[in-house]
């Protein structure tokens, strides 16, 4: 486990952002588009919360804890890790703008962007808890 909690909490938000995400995909492609949107705001928020700490705990304490795995082990991490890292750092605006297309009934435009959005979203938000499990606690 870390010394810091901020590790596990960022695991934890973004465990919570994915199951948002999921719960989602499965009300919207129900038809229950109140429940789909509340959940996808949950999923933004928990994501929000998840980066301010994130970046905050990246800048506060930097990046102490280094991948000790070897072999076929650290091979898999970093193939994890580094489009891990390349898809949480261009995900950003591409969530603000599937958001805010939703948010001004642009529901065509919306679609359009969710089909490439949201499983980069789900990628980064698994990628994210494997990331730390393999850090922290394999």
């Amino acid at each position: 486990m870390p010394d810091n909690p901020l590790p596990t909490l960022n695991a934890t938000l973004n465990l919570i952002a994915l199951i948002f995400l999921l719960l989602g995909r499965f009300y919207v492609k129900r038809g229950n588009v109140r429940v789909h949107s509340q959940m996808m705001t949950g999923a933004l928020i928990t994501s929000a919360f998840f980066l301010t700490s994130y970046l905050y705990y990246h800048f506060v304490v930097g990046s102490p804890q280094k991948y000790d795995g070897t072999g076929f082990m650290r091979i898999m991490y970093f193939l994890i890790l580094f489009p891990h890292i390349l898809l949480a750092a261009i995900q950003v605006p591409f969530i603000v703008a599937v958001a805010w297309s939703a948010w001004t009934k642009r529901f065509i435009l919306h679609v359009k962007l969710v089909k490439w959005v949201w499983p980069v979203w789900v990628y980064v938000s698994i990628t994210g808890v494997l990331v730390y499990l393999m850090l922290y606690i394999f």
